[in-house]
């Protein structure tokens, strides 16, 4: 089928009229006033509802779903019926951790190492944007891509050394992949007052060299807190990053994601101002649940203010904000994701079982103080002692009354007396799987670190479920893919976890984070009276095997009844 005019879909209406598969010729009233307020999709496959065909959307919800005989006796004078000739209806995907604002944003891809597999390659890489700087100035370079273990394995010189023989005069910070590390040059350490004498920052790691000199890498916060004083130095800030968001938002269509939660908001670059404009200017395609990043290292009271001052819990808007974003620690392959046992190795020999981004007093505290504002919280926690001490955080919490919405994202590794604490907490495990190692359960890169017998229990999937909790799916986008049905697909295949059915796969990537983001009775699923927030898959999903979910296309996105995305082939 194909659709015409989708600037004029938006407007919430089909533009031209054809009768339901099975409809004879005179089944619509023709002599009655023709109601062009709602949309009629039917000769369709939809999702949990097996015996209906049809479904009526009204006023940017939906109002019917049935077969179309019904359909037309009690929306007689209807006139947009679309026929969609088999394809498969299913709800808007929601994905509950996903940096839109950040994944495809123009700052910080001045230089991209992502292809380069070795120090000589992110040299003439480096080489080749340095041809765009402007010489002698504090033009900053920033780019992406590296892999710190690379850089561990210079010889003849140090990462420091390796940059500021390549930019002796410009300040450069280049993101590691995983976006915990930066490796930096003199200039701009200097820019960020950084020096041998430099404390490491809460949650953060300056690594240095075996004489107590600057290395050039920067571990988790303490790379964090100089790459914003590079995005906030970046030209014509904001008409960048309206540019990037809408490219993220518009990627999230194109691939059936109607909802998502936040992975962290970075409220001192100016993001959150992009986000309110592109409210206002009713620009928005998915709803979004914003969550403010707790500065580890900075005063609380500034950041409480904060909170209070942009806090707003409406369901019904497409911009909420209700929870924040904290970590509890850093990276297993950084040596700062916090164990329970000491690392097997690691760059950081002082820190033997890794660091707190936020001190597990301190991470009682803040779910308290923001309790009392209103916010829950979506906590970054990957070795088994930063899980734990983020469940004993929100344990702390829950002691203390609060009610809040509570999530714990990546889990990669975690004890197995903490599986249960999930359900009897309320907290919703967030996890990652769109990836080929999770999916053959190829985790003998974090062997060094764990050793083999810690690793081989990497992402434990299956144990979350077995425990009852609320298991939800998503991107981590760019760090994983970003269409759902490629962590749908691999759900069903997981290597000794594989999820008990399609069902369950699509729930963890729907109803589930709906429940997580508070927004269940507004969206998740396909029910009469939620906001219409659906896709169109050219094949049922919910029969298909996974390598034809991987392979499926997305035809139609719809938020609150209005076309986001269409196919240019549909």
């Amino acid at each position: 089928m194909k659709l015409s005019h989708l600037s004029m879909l938006v407007a919430s209406a089909f533009l031209f009229s054809c009768k339901p598969a099975g409809a004879d010729e005179d089944a619509v009233n023709t002599t009655a006033k023709v109601d062009k307020s709602a949309i009629v999709l039917t000769n369709a496959v939809i999702y949990q509802h097996q015996a209906a065909d049809t479904m009526v959307i009204k006023d940017g919800r939906i109002a019917f779903i049935g077969n179309a005989e019904t359909a037309q006796k009690q929306y007689p004078n209807l006139s947009n019926w679309q026929d969609l000739e088999g394809a498969f209806i299913g709800p808007g995907f929601i994905d509950n951790h996903n940096h839109v604002f950040e994944a495809d944003a123009e700052i910080g891809g001045d230089c991209d190492l992502s292809d380069a597999r070795n120090i000589r390659g992110y040299e003439q890489e480096l080489i080749q944007c340095k041809r765009e700087l402007v010489p002698e100035s504090d033009e900053w370079l920033m780019g992406y891509g590296h892999e710190l273990a690379t850089l561990l394995s210079l010889t003849d010189e140090s990462p420091l050394e390796m940059l500021d023989r390549l930019f002796p005069d410009n300040p450069v910070v280049i993101m590691e992949q995983t976006s915990h590390s930066m490796w930096v040059n003199s200039k701009a350490l200097q820019l960020a007052g950084l020096n041998d004498k430099s404390a490491d920052p809460q949650g953060g790691r300056i690594l240095r060299e075996t004489d107590g000199s600057l290395s050039g890498i920067l571990l988790d916060n303490a790379g964090d807190r100089l790459f914003e004083i590079a995005w906030n130095q970046q030209p014509d800030l904001q008409s960048a990053h309206k540019r990037g968001l809408l490219n993220g938002l518009r990627q999230l269509a194109e691939n059936g994601i109607t909802t998502v939660g936040d992975g962290r908001l970075y409220w001192k670059r100016g993001w959150l101002d992009t986000w309110q404009q592109l409210e206002r200017q009713k620009k928005l395609t998915a709803r979004v649940s914003i969550r403010p990043w707790i500065y580890p290292a900075d005063p609380a009271a500034p950041q409480l203010e904060f909170f209070r001052k942009v806090y707003q819990p409406d369901p019904n808007r497409l911009l909420v904000i209700n929870q924040v974003k904290l970590y509890s620690d850093g990276l297993l392959q950084n040596g700062t994701a916090r164990l329970l046992q000491p690392y097997r190795q690691t760059i950081n020999p002082d820190l033997p079982t890794g660091l707190d981004y936020i001190a597990p007093d301190q991470m009682k505290w803040w779910l308290v103080e923001i309790d009392k504002i209103g916010y829950g919280a979506h906590i970054h926690a990957i070795g088994d002692g930063g899980t734990r001490n983020a469940l004993d955080a929100v344990a702390f919490a829950r002691q203390e009354g609060s009610a809040q919405l509570y999530g714990l994202t990546h889990l990669e590794l975690v004890q197995v007396e903490d599986f249960g604490r999930f359900k009897q907490l309320s907290v919703d495990a967030d996890m990652q799987i769109g990836n080929e190692g999770t999916l053959h359960a190829d985790h003998h890169w974090a062997d060094p670190w764990l050793g083999h017998e810690r690793a081989a229990h990497l992402m434990p999937v299956w144990a979350f479920l077995a425990a009852g909790a609320n298991l939800t799916l998503s991107s981590d986008w760019n760090v994983n893919e970003l269409n759902p049905l490629i962590s749908i697909a691999n759900a069903l295949e997981l290597k000794g976890q594989a999820f008990p059915d399609v069902d369950s796969a699509i729930a963890a990537y729907t109803i589930n984070a709906a429940k997580a983001l508070g927004l269940s009775e507004q969206t998740g699923s396909l029910t009469v009276g939620k906001a219409a927030d659906l896709v169109v898959i050219d094949q049922d999903i919910s029969r298909a095997k996974p390598a034809k979910i991987r392979q499926a296309k997305f035809l139609l996105t719809m938020l609150n009844g209005q076309v986001v995305y269409q196919s240019p082939d549909y």
